[in-house]
């Protein structure tokens, strides 16, 4: 068809009612308003840039640069803004993809899931769903019995040992991404 043609053909139609439409991901909608609130001062200054960042801004690290892509303590993988726990050490696995990887969550409402367009794709968003920060993104391409990846960047997660209190991080100080930092 020409460009004359079309052209024609666009300006002498008659005009088209659009319907919205859902999306097929099945991912639910993110809250706008979270449990757990922290202002963008006392963020940046508890967190690294780096962390900050992926957290607050939605960034991504470098694949294969993260402190917890080849971790293998075991233990619970908590958000790194507020120490809700997240995931499991035992349903970590390795998917070659240079960001830590799990087939499951401690509990389904650990994270909060949106569709994310950014980049002209469609993605699944992960996010806390105590303080909404950003932990990276879900993907349907991941091991039995869920079938499912989390692919989670490094320096949205802190990390509790199995053979550690959880009170350690109330007492004043919590390790984040390597570097010690004082808890508000």
């Amino acid at each position: 068809m020409s460009g004359f043609n079309l052209l024609h053909l666009i300006t002498k139609s008659p005009p088209v009612a659009l319907k919205p439409c859902s999306l097929p991901s099945g991912a639910r909608r993110t809250k706008k308003t979270w449990p757990m609130t922290f202002t963008k001062e006392e963020l940046k200054e508890r967190l690294t840039p780096k962390q900050y960042h992926v957290t607050q801004e939605r960034g991504t690290e470098s694949a294969f640069t993260g402190e917890f892509t080849d971790h293998k303590d075991e233990g619970t993988y908590t958000c790194v803004v507020c120490g809700a726990p997240l995931f499991s050490s035992s349903t970590k696995f390795d998917s070659g993809s240079g960001w830590p990887a799990f087939f499951d969550l401690l509990q389904e409402e650990s994270i909060s899931n949106s569709d994310d367009f950014s980049y002209g794709m469609h993605r699944v968003e992960s996010t806390c769903s105590q303080c909404g920060a950003h932990l990276g993104h879900l993907f349907d391409d991941g091991p039995r019995p869920t079938g499912k990846r989390y692919c989670i960047n490094s320096a949205s997660l802190d990390f509790q040992a199995k053979d550690s209190s959880p009170s350690s991080r109330a007492e004043g100080g919590a390790k984040l991404g390597g570097e010690e930092k004082t808890e508000l």
